[in-house]
């Protein structure tokens, strides 16, 4: 049974008529054509669905529509703004982080809404952070340090 859905996505008010247990993964994808946000294991296992929804990661392949009612969500789509690269986004293509580019829009948003949390974070909080995030291409290292220079450049600093 079909249901109304009010949420913003990227910034902008959504009114949509879905299922309530429809994954958010689907909604994105097929009803709003954000094709970003990546399709894997389906599991919740990989971390390539993640979205942000209120600041905070899901796996969007295994959050109900239902949850996103009246709150924030954002995709890859929604990271840079008009038109620039997100300082992430950025750094990323600095440090050849994004090999294949498959998981790096779950890693992106999930390396923001660390940054959001934690402007200094160690190696340690990154890898803590990231560790649910798969990169078959093993680009860990890279992703590390672009996290750690889009860090500096948010907080200011020189990269």
């Amino acid at each position: 049974m079909e249901k109304n859905f009010r949420f913003k996505l990227n910034g902008k008010t959504i009114d949509l008529a879905s299922s309530p247990e429809r994954m958010l993964l689907w909604v994105l994808r097929s009803d709003l054509e954000l094709t970003g946000t990546k399709y894997s294991c389906g599991e919740g296992f990989c971390g390539a669905c993640t979205v942000l929804v209120d600041n905070e990661p899901v796996l969007s392949c295994q959050f109900p529509l239902k949850e996103a009612e009246g709150k924030e969500v954002l995709t890859i789509e929604g990271l840079g703004k008009n038109g620039e690269l997100h300082p992430l986004q950025d750094a990323f293509m600095q440090h050849n982080a994004l090999q294949c580019g498959f998981c790096t829009p779950g890693m992106l948003l999930g390396a923001y809404a660390l940054l959001l949390k934690n402007p200094e974070p160690s190696t340690k909080d990154i890898v803590d952070t990231m560790e649910g995030n798969l990169c078959r291409c093993g680009s860990y290292k890279r992703i590390i340090q672009a996290i750690q220079t889009a860090a500096r450049t948010m907080r200011g600093e020189r990269p």
